[in-house]
């Protein structure tokens, strides 16, 4: 698939139902019709003592990749960081110590690199989660409802789902679905069980290409398919998160559909979305379970966010 393809199915699936009419019972949530937190409901501070208890070897790991001008992203994102020095080296210094100091701006989406989908990004017919209708909580100053400056830290047991292993290759190809039975598969070659509150790494070998070859690693990817994803719901994971830009598989099977998995974990169950995890390290150190450590940025009204999470063993 060409990547204006790609592009003009978002434009599509962001403004447009790629569910039936009958799916409407969707929402309320089994949290009840006025929450808005999602399956964040899911962490407890119990399931961080545990989460705690698998860290036997103190090593971090940093699952964001760097981000910067040259990072490819999803349809007109783009990134830039201005540095800001206080003259050249030649000009007034502060106070009779002589201080001088530099600064930094930046003028960037938040979409991009590696990123967090608040459950105010994708939603159903203008519908996003729990049913909640766009007009009650969208603003151009920001999401009165759903901004993730609202999510409390996300600290719970991670697993990384080793796709590349499983399926005996250093890279999946563009356009390989991930299933239930793919899902079900690596778990158990891993001897790992997906649980209640867990974070789901899928690691397919896809991210290497961000840096070596931009446009391909945007015209498709390896990922989730609905069946992947239904049956992560049923699981009761907190977030779903892949080495590639957009978690889901693409193109998508159904070439009617634009990012239906988005819509199923974010709309239909309120799970969280990370994409662009660096997941190459964990997998080669064999480290299928961790603690995983998330605090975004607290920026007001920010429908997604930039994020550097850590796996800790």
């Amino acid at each position: 698939m060409k990547r204006i393809s790609v592009v003009g199915l978002a434009v599509v699936g962001l403004l447009a139902s790629t569910a039936s009419a009958e799916d409407a019972s969707w929402y309320p949530s089994k949290w009840g019709a006025d929450d808005t937190l999602g399956a964040i409901n899911e962490l407890s501070p119990e399931g961080v003592v545990r989460a705690a208890k698998l860290v036997k070897t103190g090593k971090t790991y940093s699952l964001g990749v760097e981000t910067g001008r040259e990072t490819p992203a999803f349809g007109a994102r783009s990134f830039q960081l201005f540095a800001v020095a206080s003259g050249d080296g030649s000009g007034a210094t502060v106070g009779k110590n002589k201080g001088t100091f530099n600064d930094d701006w930046m003028t960037t989406w938040l979409g991009i690199g590696s990123q967090l989908d608040g459950l105010g990004h994708l939603g159903i017919d203008h519908r996003y989660y729990n049913g909640t209708h766009v007009s009650d909580f969208w603003r151009p100053e920001g999401l009165a409802k759903f901004g993730t400056h609202l999510l409390p830290p996300i600290v719970t047991r991670g697993v990384v789902l080793d796709m590349a292993g499983l399926m005996k290759k250093k890279m999946l190809d563009g356009g390989t679905p991930i299933g239930e039975k793919e899902i079900r598969a690596a778990a158990k070659r891993q001897g790992i069980e997906i649980g209640r509150g867990d974070v789901v790494l899928i690691h397919t070998g896809w991210q290497p290409l961000a840096t070596s070859d931009p446009k391909r690693f945007l015209e498709s990817e390896p990922g989730l398919d609905l069946s992947g994803a239904k049956y992560l719901a049923k699981k009761g994971v907190v977030a779903v998160g892949a080495d590639t830009w957009a978690v889901e598989v693409l193109p998508n099977p159904d070439p009617e559909a634009a990012f239906p998995v988005h819509q199923e974990l974010l709309a239909k169950n309120g799970i969280y979305i990370l994409e662009n995890m660096d997941t190459a390290e964990l997998v080669a150190d064999e480290g299928w379970e961790f603690l995983f450590v998330l605090g975004q940025p607290k920026f007001v009204g920010a429908v997604q966010m930039v994020i550097n999470p850590v796996a800790i063993r």
